[in-house]
């Protein structure tokens, strides 16, 4: 058995990663030291700890370290066992918004420009990225309009040109119509356009119309002409600061009671060229400086992008470790300043005024829906936890009940739980809500820390009157300490979503954007009750049916499923049919038409 102070006398006092885990042995957290021996112990001294803190060590039930080499090589470990095991104690960016990049692929001998979403180290470089995918897009057009760049997905010699080439938008290097080097000359300019270098393109491009016109070359005099032009309006756009260094990330912080939001702004040869903010639920105890120091270490992570500057209001953890890791995935020098006046801290006001408004626009949203549901529903706090319910079966057999959870005027799928039936037997759906509302409360009076987590502020049954009264009844059985209001979600003949009823049948009266949130609410917890169902019916179908019959496994019941489409159509098969199937033989051609006959 793991003894935690007899382990905590073992570790050494050398770097290294070490591993919070609990009772069912997930990693909860993962961090790094100077020494493993310092700063695993502070997590166990009965000092003054926040409530998050306090939450993560009641949970810990054994912990694992990595001894490295130096500091640099515990932030590397650090960084990537965070990435795959996403503990739920450590600060995570969220995988669920993907901003787009202008992607130039340099490994081909002719490149493209085109917008994507994915970033992968495969020698192309990468623009972004555009908070804006329009502004992405516009840049794009701007360019294919302005540059004789090839627009097919998939270059290939032809033996004609494509239509591109015929109306002067393309060199046409599919028929060798231009060199690798003329064509490269293009390449450049537009790298020097989106790194902000206009100043730099706009001269070259000058000089390059002078020789046009001293040759009498008007016509190409002309199209640079209008292009310098284009360019110019272009850079006038983009420009926002007299900053000179040429590329910096400004990261700021905004917190709320709720969530903390980070914004970051991208400004590349003093030109804002993009921007991006993530939310964090559950960090507001946390420092600033913890919150952004784990920002940085997961943002870089695989970053192609990493500039030469990161400014940011306060000093964060591991400053020089982090600093030495990026700068040698950069391959010259990263700094990470906090400036203290001047335009570069107007930068990082900038940043932190615009998180705290993204944030502050976000919170209104959820708490309009929040404010419009107490009202409604005439309740005494914001109803800041709603748990819905649903229960699907097929004639009583093969039972389930499904729990989604709207947390702050959001639906949480990662809350989701689902239910197999246990004590209720046949179709008796009121009976079915009774014993999962009973057996959801009990986690929570047990353990509020769980995986339920705490007892919610109201519950919704997807059904009407006969589901509410046997949630009540669950929740009455529990005595006065549990009071929780209990509404349904009732629907009409084409079975969409109608109206919320109370106990006394009464329809509560709901603005269209509530209406909305509440439909989506009850089609999302149906859908996961439904699927739930299906998956367990499946399996019983097909292991009642087939994998009794002896010569029968798991290789030849898939091929016959996939023959046929489903157990109904092997067993009215012929034998002859069936012989069709890969490994079936006549012998088991008989066994599988018994079926029909049980």
């Amino acid at each position: 058995m793991f003894n935690i102070q007899e382990e905590l006398k073992k570790l050494p006092d050398k770097p290294g990663v070490y591993v919070m885990k609990d009772k069912e042995d997930n990693i909860i957290y993962v961090g790094k030291a100077i020494s493993l021996k310092n700063r695993v112990r502070q997590y166990f001294r009965k000092n003054d700890r926040t409530a998050r803190i306090e939450k993560m060590i009641s949970l810990i039930d054994h912990f694992e370290y990595i001894v490295v080499d130096n500091e640099a090589e515990a932030l590397i470990l650090e960084c990537n066992l965070i990435k795959k095991n996403r503990p739920k104690f450590n600060v995570l960016l969220k995988d669920d918004k993907t901003y787009p990049y202008i992607k130039i692929d340099l490994a081909s001998d002719y490149p493209s420009v085109f917008i994507t979403r994915r970033l992968v180290k495969d020698g192309s470089k990468y623009f972004g990225p555009y908070a804006n995918p329009g502004a992405a897009k516009e840049m794009v057009n701007f360019i294919k309009e302005k540059y004789k760049i090839r627009q097919c997905k998939v270059f290939k010699e032809r033996k004609r040109p494509c239509l591109n080439y015929h109306i002067k938008k393309c060199l046409g290097p599919c028929m060798q119509y231009v060199t690798k080097e003329e064509y490269r000359k293009q390449i450049d300019e537009i790298i020097d356009l989106l790194e902000g270098k206009t100043d730099k393109l706009i001269k070259d491009l000058e000089n390059q119309m002078q020789e046009a016109s001293e040759k009498l070359d008007f016509e190409k005099a002309a199209y640079i002409r209008d292009k310098i032009q284009a360019i110019e309006r272009v850079s006038t756009k983009q420009k926002v600061s007299n900053l000179s260094e040429n590329n910096i990330d400004v990261i700021g912080i905004a917190k709320s009671e709720l969530e903390v939001c980070v914004e970051i702004f991208f400004v590349r040869h003093s030109k804002m060229i993009g921007r991006e903010h993530y939310f964090y639920s559950d960090l507001k105890d946390m420092e600033d400086r913890e919150i952004l120091a784990g920002f940085v270490k997961q943002y870089y992570l695989d970053n192609p992008n990493i500039p030469n500057k990161i400014m940011m209001r306060e000093d964060i953890e591991d400053k020089e470790a982090i600093e030495q890791w990026l700068s040698t995935n950069l391959g010259k020098k990263v700094d990470i300043k906090t400036p203290k006046k001047g335009e570069k801290l107007r930068f990082v006001e900038m940043a932190e005024n615009n998180a705290k408004v993204t944030l502050e626009n976000k919170e209104k949203e959820q708490n309009s829906i929040l404010l419009e549901l107490k009202q409604v529903l005439k309740l005494e706090k914001l109803p800041r936890k709603i748990e819905t319910y649903d229960i699907s079966n097929t004639s009583g057999e093969y039972t389930v009940a499904a729990m989604c959870v709207m947390q702050n005027g959001v639906i949480k799928k990662n809350l989701s739980r689902r239910f197999k039936i246990k004590t209720v037997f046949g179709q008796d759906d009121p009976r079915c809500m009774e014993e999962v509302i009973t057996r959801r409360l009990k986690h929570s009076i047990e353990d509020s820390n769980g995986a339920f987590g705490e007892l919610p502020d109201v519950i919704f049954a997807d059904g009407g009157i006969t589901q509410i009264r046997a949630i009540q009844k669950a929740i009455s059985d529990f005595g006065d300490e549990i009071n929780i209001p209990v509404f349904g979600m009732v629907k009409n003949d084409k079975h969409q979503t109608r109206a919320l009823i109370d106990d006394t049948r009464k329809e509560l009266k709901l603005s269209p954007k509530l209406m909305n949130a509440i439909t989506q609410f009850q089609d999302t917890v149906h859908d996961t009750a439904i699927t739930y169902h299906r998956k367990l019916r499946g399996k019983a179908v097909t292991k009642s049916e087939l994998d009794d019959i002896e010569g029968i496994g798991e290789a030849k019941k898939l091929a016959l499923l996939k023959h046929f489409g489903s157990v109904e159509k092997i067993k009215n098969a012929s034998i002859e049919e069936l012989m069709q199937v890969k490994g079936i033989n006549e012998e088991l051609a008989e066994r599988l038409s018994d079926l029909n006959k049980n």
